[in-house]
């Protein structure tokens, strides 16, 4: 289990480092929220995590499978909903170039809803706020 620690760096700004390879990712609130909007959002990060997840999760089908599937794409888009704020819902559309027989589509389409980000959005999954003196 890996703990990232994001730091809040003033104007609706955090930061924070990969603890394994030090990569960083800076958030921005978004400007109609008062933020930069330099940087993804909070909220666009977990849409962009779907996307991700959806296609490395059907690529590693496809390897065991023994199909390509680089050139693949995942928009994902997310809707905003307000009182209180939050992502009211998300869809993905992929494209897969190449043909594909239906047993493989459906291989791949099985492990697209597979994706651990997908799983956690599509139930009531607990998140545990702990504070700290």
């Amino acid at each position: 289990m890996a703990d990232f620690v994001v730091r809040y760096k003033g104007g609706l700004r955090c930061r924070v480092a990969h603890p394994d390879n030090g990569a960083v990712l800076v958030m921005d609130a978004s400007r109609e929220l008062g933020g930069r909007g330099e940087h993804f959002s909070p909220s666009d990060l977990l849409s962009v995590s779907l996307g991700g997840c959806v296609l490395s999760i059907m690529a590693m089908a496809g390897r065991v499978a023994g199909l390509e599937l680089a050139g693949a794409t995942a928009t994902v888009t997310k809707e905003m909903g307000h009182a209180p704020r939050r992502i009211a819902g998300m869809s993905v559309t992929v494209r897969v170039p190449g043909a594909f027989d239906g047993t493989q589509r459906r291989r791949l389409e099985a492990a697209a809803k597979a994706c651990p980000v997908h799983a956690v959005l599509g139930i009531d999954a607990p998140i545990t706020i702990i504070w700290e003196d």
